[in-house]
């Protein structure tokens, strides 16, 4: 049977329900919805809780966000390739920057590219190509990148970073 560690699942709900309240404060750009919020909560989740549940946090809240009006289908690609290649990134190399490179090249280049034929094919966007939503994905993940820097870099420095993962360990 499997173990599920509650500690791990409450965080993951606060991270969820965090990028949702935080996609209040997004910005159009072409077409899509920027909400950098969801972008730190990406790099916190590859940080602390690793990718599985990172994916998990950001289906969630894309899947909120779009029941309750305040995002679109392309959160999807967008919020959970960064959250993905940014835990993977950080679970095997252990580094900082590796989760903040595979956050920026996860939502940005690979959820951008896979943002096309959701737009075209789902959302019947006839003007979407397979580059369109890279740049605003890239603005929308800039932003939530350096706010997870600004985060998580002071928490590593004095080590709390290491005393809350430890303690979401046990």
């Amino acid at each position: 049977m499997m173990k599920t560690n509650s500690k791990k699942l409450a965080i993951a709900g606060m991270f969820a329900a965090l990028a949702v309240a935080g996609s209040l404060f997004s910005f159009p750009v072409f077409g899509s919805k920027c909400a950098p919020v969801q972008h730190l909560i990406n790099v916190l989740c590859a940080v602390c809780l690793g990718p599985w549940w990172g994916i998990g946090v950001a289906f969630t809240a894309s899947f909120i966000r779009n029941l309750l009006g305040l995002g679109t289908l392309l959160a999807f690609p967008g919020s959970m390739c960064g959250a993905l290649l940014s835990g993977l990134l950080y679970h095997y190399f252990k580094k900082l920057p590796y989760a903040y490179m595979g956050e920026l090249i996860g939502t940005a280049l690979i959820g951008g590219m896979l943002a096309y034929p959701v737009a075209s094919l789902v959302m019947g966007n006839a003007s979407a190509a397979l580059f369109t939503f890279v740049v605003p994905f890239l603005i929308s993940t800039g932003g939530g990148t350096v706010l997870a820097a600004v985060i998580t870099l002071p928490l590593k420095k004095t080590g709390m970073l290491e005393t809350l993962k430890a303690s979401l360990e046990s």
